[in-house]
C-alpha cells in the first residue's frame, strides 16, 4: 500500500526556512535572527553591560556596569536618586583619594590624611561666580544630621578662589563650614574634577566625592557636566544618589 501524502501545510513546515537567491533571509530566518539579537542583549545586561531604560518624565536613566567610568545615574528603591545625570570620573570608587594640603577660608591648613578614621563628602565647586554652588553649600545644612546618619562626619569644599575672597564670600551669605582655596588647581587635576566645569577646565564643576575612613573613595558624582551643567542637586537628591552609590538604604 503505498503511504498517505502529507498536507501540503505539514510537507512546508517540515522543510527549513529557505534563503533566497541574493543571500536575503526570509521572514522566517528573519524572525530567528531577532530572537537571537533579544537573547544577546538580555546577555549584556546581566554581565554588567550599560543599559538604557525609559523614565515617565522622558528622560533616560543608565544603569552603568561595574568598574565603568561613563555618565550614569544612581540606581535604587528611592524615587529620589537618579533625577540629576552625572558622571563618574577618575580616581572613582575604590581607589585611594590624592593627597590634600589646602589653605582654607581662615588661613589654616587643612589635611585630608588627618581625617583619617572620618568619613569625608568633598565638595568641588566653581567658586564665587556661581550662586547656586554657595546655595547648595547652604542648604546642605539643613540634612546635615542626615548626611551624618550616612556616614559623612565633614563635608569640605574646594574652589579656585583665593582664601581672602572665600571669607568675604561667606561672610555676605552667612555660611559656615570648610571651605578650601585651589588657586592653582594642583587639588583638582589630581581629582580630575576640572574636567566637569561650563568653562571648560579652568575652573570645577559640581563634583562630590565621599572618601570613607581609610581613605578610599567609595562614591562619586561629576554633576556639572554635559549635557546638564548641573549646579545645584537639592539635598534630598543629593543624600539618595549618596545612599544609593554606598549600598545603604533609602533614606526614611
Amino acid at each position: 500500500m503505498s503511504p498517505t501524502p502529507l498536507p501540503k501545510t505539514a510537507r512546508n513546515a517540515s522543510r527549513p526556512a529557505p534563503v533566497t537567491g541574493n543571500g536575503h533571509q526570509t521572514p522566517r530566518n528573519r524572525r530567528a535572527v531577532r530572537i537571537g539579537a533579544a537573547l544577546a542583549v538580555a546577555a549584556l545586561a546581566l554581565t554588567g553591560a550599560v543599559v538604557l531604560t525609559s523614565r515617565k518624565d522622558g528622560s533616560s536613566n543608565v544603569a552603568v556596569g561595574a568598574g565603568s567610568t561613563k555618565s550614569g545615574s544612581a540606581k535604587t528603591g528611592s524615587p529620589k536618586a537618579g533625577k540629576f545625570r552625572f558622571a563618574v570620573g577618575d580616581p572613582g570608587p575604590g581607589k585611594p583619594a590624592p593627597p590634600m594640603v589646602l589653605t582654607s577660608s581662615t588661613l589654616g591648613k587643612f589635611d585630608l590624611a588627618a581625617q583619617h578614621g572620618k568619613g569625608v563628602l568633598l565638595y568641588f565647586q566653581e567658586g564665587i561666580g556661581c550662586q547656586p554652588c554657595w546655595d547648595q553649600m547652604r542648604d546642605y545644612a539643613t540634612s546635615e544630621a542626615r548626611f551624618k546618619a550616612s556616614g559623612v562626619n565633614e563635608l569640605v569644599t574646594i574652589t579656585v578662589d583665593s582664601p581672602e575672597l572665600l571669607a568675604r564670600k561667606m561672610r555676605q551669605d552667612a555660611i559656615t563650614g570648610i571651605v578650601l582655596a585651589d588657586p592653582d588647581l594642583a587639588v583638582s587635576k589630581a581629582y580630575h574634577t576640572n574636567d566637569y566645569g561650563m568653562m571648560g577646565n579652568s575652573t570645577d564643576g559640581h563634583t562630590f566625592i565621599y572618601v570613607d575612613p581609610t581613605g578610599t573613595i567609595r562614591w562619586r558624582a561629576d554633576y556639572g557636566g554635559k549635557p546638564d551643567f548641573t549646579m545645584y542637586v537639592p539635598p534630598d537628591n543629593l543624600l539618595a544618589d549618596l545612599r544609593a552609590g554606598l549600598g545603604l538604604p533609602a533614606a526614611g
